[in-house]
């Protein structure tokens, strides 16, 4: 029954990935057709990861109430409408009302599945989660760059909508197979701790955990969103190729996360996140390259395998740092962590690139790295008691 309930899950989490990635691959296709702006993706991103924070921050208690499988199901549901609204959106209005729909229903579903993850099952399982998640993620840019070629953008969202009401349906038929299994396990030391935001904030390394969430998610959307723009606009790359490079970048998180679920028995998870953190720098140096345009998306794939291991081994360090009760608390207030990266970064580079032009994009990439870099150190440094 566990086993195949993480199959399910699993399931969901491709379900997670495949409305992240759409939108970075196919704007430079709506942009074109609607007459906009670069930056006016900003509208867009912006709102969606509002939407995120606000939901995570409440997930603790959307879960408390109404148990993970339940806010799992209805979430996938929420992502599945805001994908269909994309497929028929005539302007950036429609575009951004549909956005809420895709906000609110990735943060409730990420805070809620990685907390009962984190701590029913093994560190090997929540890299696999997040593999699957990078599946998602790698399978929506490339059929974006299917529509982009022979259809329309439209196209990409309608069968990137298919797909997530298969997992929607998947998500409720399975709700029998949770049973019991949506709370936190009953000889859970701190049962019945309650934590506000005082009591967490002064926890040893939480702050210097949330800018390593911080800055690891920005660097993965800002390299997500901006490096199809980055392509198009300043290497010259047809919108269809430079779509298929994100479709590299994200089959590098995926294969990242996918090494990661298999060196997990043999390397901690500290082990495994100083591996793709010294990658990740010839990486951005070989994105930066104006020459080889190959050696760019092999760049791309190299950001992914070695920042893509990070969210998942922080995540399941979650619960063996903090506490089991307060995991979900800590998980919902990391979730709004990466989401204001999520939030602040690709819309500051967007600016960016509007005022300079694209080529800035590895500059950003190299700062966000830093932040990331520095944060971790601080973190290992910590001595957190409750580790």
């Amino acid at each position: 029954m566990a086993t195949l309930l993480l199959i399910v899950i699993f399931i969901d989490f491709i379900g997670l990935g495949i409305p992240d990635s759409l939108f970075g691959a196919a704007w430079p296709a709506i942009n074109s057709d609607f007459g906009l702006p670069i930056s006016a993706a900003n509208a867009v991103t912006v709102t969606m990861t509002v939407c995120s924070i606000i939901s995570s921050l409440m997930s603790a208690k959307l879960t408390e109430k109404f148990s993970t499988s339940k806010i799992a199901a209805v979430s996938t549901v929420l992502t599945a409408v805001g994908l269909f609204g994309f497929s028929i959106s005539k302007n950036i209005y429609m575009m951004f009302f549909f956005t809420l729909f895709l906000g609110f229903g990735a943060g409730a579903i990420d805070a809620a599945l990685n907390n009962y993850v984190a701590i029913h099952y093994k560190a090997s399982h929540m890299n696999f989660l997040h593999c699957f998640y990078g599946i998602g993620v790698t399978l929506s840019p490339y059929l974006m760059s299917l529509a982009l070629k022979h259809r329309s953008w439209q196209s990409g969202y309608r069968w990137a909508f298919i797909i997530q009401l298969v997992i929607s349906i998947i998500a409720f038929v399975s709700l029998p197979l949770w049973q019991k299994n949506d709370r936190l396990p009953e000889n859970s030391e701190e049962r019945g701790r309650k934590s506000n935001f005082i009591e967490l904030i002064k926890l040893p390394g939480i702050k210097s955990t949330w800018l390593v969430f911080f800055g690891s998610c920005s660097l993965e959307y800002v390299s997500g969103t901006w490096s199809s723009s980055f392509f198009v606009n300043s290497r010259g790359l047809s919108v269809d190729k430079a779509a298929l490079f994100v479709t590299v970048y994200y089959a590098g998180m995926a294969s990242g996360r996918f090494l990661s679920g298999l060196l997990s028995s043999k390397l901690k998870p500290q082990q495994i996140i100083a591996i793709g953190t010294i990658l990740i720098i010839p990486a951005i140096a070989l994105v930066a390259q104006p020459f080889i345009p190959i050696l760019s998306a092999i760049g791309l794939f190299l950001i992914g395998l070695g920042n893509g291991p990070l969210y998942p081994n922080m995540i399941h360090l979650t619960p063996i740092r903090f506490g089991a009760q307060r995991s979900q608390a800590v998980m919902g207030l990391q979730m709004a962590a990466a989401y204001i990266g999520i939030l602040s970064m690709p819309a500051l580079t967007g600016f960016l690139a509007q005022k300079f032009s694209t080529d800035i994009l590895p500059y950003c990439l190299i700062a966000l790295y830093g932040i990331m870099l520095i944060s971790l150190i601080a973190t290992r440094k910590a001595k957190n008691t409750n580790e």
